[in-house]
């Protein structure tokens, strides 16, 4: 457990360094509780969400995004894909991802997802259990790190208490 609270620590110190590189030749520190968090909106989740953006807007070089969202149980994205690829480092609780045409997975605090570019996918909280990742992306050239689609049906999420 120490070995991941210390990379996490370090990927959230490293956001904080490559958010402001273009703009100043030294560190910068965005501090918690600093930014504002934001619902989930309702048109790409389904249940309560929150994104707290920790870098959205990368500065010329750099092109990586993310954010600390933060699902309650029953709660998850809506079907999406991301040009240039997502990794999601869960840092707390239990959840469930799934790519298009396949099983639903069981993630837990310490995993790592790595989804490649194009591939429909959706994450969220399991039924009975909240979790939290941090969602990291690149902006690709036009601009755009994620392609929403339709919402994750209440069969799809769980199969088993649809039946």
């Amino acid at each position: 457990m120490i070995r991941f609270t210390s990379a996490v620590a370090a990927l959230v110190m490293f956001a904080g360094v490559s958010a402001h590189a273009e703009t100043s030749p030294h560190m910068s520190i965005s501090s918690s509780g600093s930014r504002a968090y934001i619902a989930g909106p309702e048109a790409t989740f389904t249940g309560k969400a929150w994104i707290d953006p920790l870098f959205p807007s990368p500065k010329t070089p750099q092109r990586a995004s993310a954010g600390l969202v933060t699902f309650e149980p029953g709660a998850r994205s809506a079907w999406h894909t991301h040009p240039l690829g997502q990794t999601l480092v869960i840092t707390s609780g239990t959840g469930w991802v799934q790519e298009w045409g396949g099983e639903r997975k069981v993630v837990h605090a310490g995993d790592v997802v790595a989804c490649p570019p194009g591939v429909k996918h959706w994450h969220g909280a399991t039924d009975k259990t909240g979790m939290a990742h941090i969602a990291i992306q690149e902006i690709d050239d036009s601009g755009k790190n994620v392609e929403w689609l339709e919402k994750v049906s209440d069969e799809q999420y769980n199969p088993v208490a649809a039946q």
